[in-house]
């Protein structure tokens, strides 16, 4: 056989070869094709039939949502409320089993005494992670929340040998614990269970804590709606300042009001700590008859000749007719939740909550900030009051500048309510435009301080 020949007969033999590669290759496509598309077709059948199993009616949907929104029960529903006002007493009521009692807290302090890691260091007692981790497989699972390494990390100090306080971790747990518990008992009365309390709801919580509190023991039961109101103004003052009507629980225990109540638990308080709490029977005593000093007729609401005669009388008139202007009034008269909105203001000049109430005021055209045009409105009364009782006059524009100055506003032209809370001075502009005594305070401020630096002979 010749050479030709060879390669003649090479070349069928490879195109058959190649031919067969070529089959077999359209065989295992085709049978992977086949294989996908009974893949794709039992997905589909399985995912059919799922959502229809799901769906009422057995009907196919293109998207289905899990639900995530639960409609309150409305007032006629009165079985469907009742069922939901059990059910939160229940969970309420087992959360508050999962907290220590006083037994329990006893038991702990004692395991944290009996194994504390010396040495003592000015009489306190530590105790280092090791024995820290002892503890709390001893003090068992109510427990075992706090004995965790971010809690020792966070009480952990500047002791030498890596220790913590043993009291300073006994206050925590005692605080976690009054924290829940208090959680709990304002959750009792949330009665739309979304984690706030409306104006009622803290009137009913703060009314059955009265006899608890024995600083309160000499108010009379005739007291009792006066007080619960002006206890709650605050409350409602300083956490819901877009006045919707509700503050969150989580907002009652990050502020400092509830620790102020409850302080009157103590029978031994000091007389002057009574006259600085809101909360004392003093200092509501002493709110409530200044109203009815100022209710002249008798009718238990002011007018604007009344409220003119509040404190030192040198609040002026543009201010006074500003306030009835914005605030809520009842045929031109101020009741007692208005009065305490305007006493609480005008006692904390400094917090924003005080400064957002007067700049309210302030910003007669409602534009969200203050010009020239705005504060010589007020100034004006000042100006009129200070010729009235035969003061020097002193020019708008010097007082102007100055208040400019103090603010130190973004823009250099307008004082908006953000520029009067940062400057750290807005009560002191806010006391020039609408008090004549805290004008006259201000102008003579250096005067006043040097005679307070003079030595007594």
């Amino acid at each position: 056989m010749d050479l030709t020949s060879c390669l003649k007969i090479y070349n069928q033999l490879k195109r058959k070869t190649r031919r067969k590669q070529d089959d077999d290759d359209d065989l295992v496509k085709r049978k992977g094709e086949k294989d996908s598309r009974k893949e794709e077709d039992l997905f589909a059948n399985l995912y059919v039939r799922l959502t229809a199993e799901r769906r009422p009616g057995g009907r196919r949907t293109e998207q289905q949502l899990p639900k995530f929104y639960y409609k309150l029960p409305s007032e006629d529903e009165q079985l469907k409320q009742k069922l939901r006002e059990e059910s939160r007493a229940v969970f309420l009521q087992r959360r508050s089993r999962e907290l220590l009692d006083n037994t329990e807290l006893k038991q702990l302090w004692a395991l944290l005494d009996e194994h504390h890691t010396p040495p003592q260091l000015a009489d306190e007692q530590f105790v280092n992670f090791e024995d820290f981790k002892a503890v709390g497989s001893m003090a068992g699972a109510k427990c075992r929340q706090f004995f965790t390494a971010v809690v020792f990390a966070k009480l952990l100090q500047k002791d030498p040998y890596g220790r913590i306080s043993i009291m300073h971790f006994f206050n925590y747990v005692m605080r976690k614990v009054w924290l829940h518990q208090t959680r709990i008992g304002l959750s009792l009365y949330d009665v739309a269970g979304q984690g706030y309390l409306r104006e009622t709801d803290l009137e009913n919580y703060i009314l059955e804590l009265i006899p608890t509190l024995p600083q309160l023991d000499g108010l009379e039961k005739s007291f009792h709606s006066f007080y619960v109101c002006t206890a709650v103004r605050k409350f409602f003052f300083f956490l819901d300042p877009i006045r919707s009507g509700r503050v969150k629980i989580r907002d009652i225990l990050a502020c400092s009001f509830l620790d102020d109540l409850l302080e009157l638990r103590d029978e031994d308080l000091p007389k002057d700590a009574q006259e600085s709490n809101w909360f004392s029977a003093p200092s509501a005593l002493r709110v409530y008859g200044q109203y009815l000093n100022l209710d002249k007729d008798h009718n238990g609401m002011l007018n604007k000749e009344e409220l003119a005669r509040y404190g030192t009388g040198t609040l002026t008139p543009v201010f006074i007719n500003r306030v009835f202007q914005e605030c809520l009034t009842y045929d031109g008269e101020m009741d007692y939740k208005t009065y305490l909105d305007f006493v609480l203001a005008l006692e904390n000049r400094k917090d924003p909550q005080a400064l957002q109430y007067f700049f309210r005021i302030l910003d007669i055209d409602g534009k969200g900030y203050l010009n020239a045009f705005s504060l010589k409105f007020f100034f004006r009364a000042i100006q009129d009051l200070l010729q009235l009782h035969k003061q020097d006059s002193v020019s708008f524009s010097d007082v102007n500048d100055e208040i400019f100055d103090m603010v130190k506003p973004r823009d250099p032209n307008v004082i908006t309510l953000q520029d009067l809370i940062d400057c750290g001075q807005g009560d002191t502009v806010v006391s020039v435009l609408t008090d004549l005594n805290g004008f006259w305070t201000h102008e003579n401020r250096e005067m006043l301080v040097a005679e307070n630096n003079e030595p007594e002979i």
